[in-house]
């Protein structure tokens, strides 16, 4: 008994062990940036991995960054095309989630397995025909068309993760709310999707990430001026011979921010929304 609860010990604390290290691998980057934008230009060469003193500390990268390009607008850009994606995709992926799992009829078996193609095949392949088609609706250089473009791309997942929690749900549960006389909008929306939240969680965290952090459809369906996102506006301090690395970090920190608040917040949530799956 004595080894059997060694063992179980030494398990648990080499799971522990692992997680940790991968914890730093993944956190490793984002402090090295944190760390080095607020350090001048000569000590983020001389030492990248020192903490900023009294003598290295300076803001001069975030000044260029607020007084010398339009930061804001990138920001602002970046999140009401995030936001509103995001708002898109879980309404409509938890409505099709829900129709999928609790209606049954004839082709809902092709639909999944189309939604399903839809998680394998990158949506980058069909580059040249978004371009043509958000070209002959003129919607180059808006915000409508990176919307469109990131809704389509992360339907698929949202779906297939919704759907799945869905079916857990207990159906003796939705017949009382119908033998009360309940609509299906509101067992939909009182009932489901207080039930599925860490899914909604995981699902919001998982499609935030790539949206916000996208740079290829920025660069093609929206480079103008008014247009630009965060990760595209930062490309104008990297030039061919010389790159403003105190600018570059700064607006990287600050670009890094709404990610890291929203994990914090929906974290718990994301945590229970992973066991869940892995225990289903």
């Amino acid at each position: 008994m004595s080894q059997h609860k060694a063992s179980r010990f030494l398990g648990a604390g080499l799971t522990q062990v692992i997680l940790a290290g991968y914890t730093i691998l993944a956190l490793f980057p984002i402090a090295l940036i944190i760390i080095n934008s607020f350090k001048s230009r000569g000590a983020i060469f001389d030492n990248p991995l020192a903490l900023p003193t009294s003598e290295t500390f300076s803001l001069i990268g975030f000044q260029k960054v607020l007084k010398e390009s339009h930061f804001t607008l990138y920001f602002g850009n970046s999140l009401t095309v995030t936001i509103t994606s995001l708002v898109l995709i879980l309404l409509f992926g938890a409505m099709a989630a829900w129709a999928l799992s609790e209606y049954k009829f004839k082709g809902s078996r092709i639909l999944t397995l189309f939604f399903a193609f839809g998680i394998m095949v990158p949506i980058r392949l069909g580059t040249v025909s978004i371009l043509k088609l958000m070209v002959s609706l003129s919607l180059v250089n808006t915000l409508t068309a990176l919307i469109l473009v990131y809704v389509a791309q992360g339907l698929p997942l949202a779906i297939m993760i919704l759907s799945e929690f869905m079916q857990q749900i207990p159906k003796e549960l939705k017949e009382a709310a119908r033998c009360d006389g309940v609509g299906e909008f509101k067992i939909f929306f009182q009932v489901i999707l207080p039930l599925i939240r860490p899914a909604v969680a995981t699902v919001a965290v998982f499609t935030m990430v790539p949206i916000w952090n996208d740079l290829w459809f920025p660069l093609i369906l929206a480079p103008g001026d008014s247009t630009q996102t965060v990760t595209l506006g930062v490309q104008q301090f990297i030039g061919q011979y010389v790159t403003n690395w105190n600018a570059v970090l700064a607006s990287l920190t600050l670009a890094v921010l709404p990610v890291l608040v929203m994990y914090v917040f929906f974290s718990r949530q994301l945590i229970r929304g992973i066991t869940a799956g892995a225990v289903k």
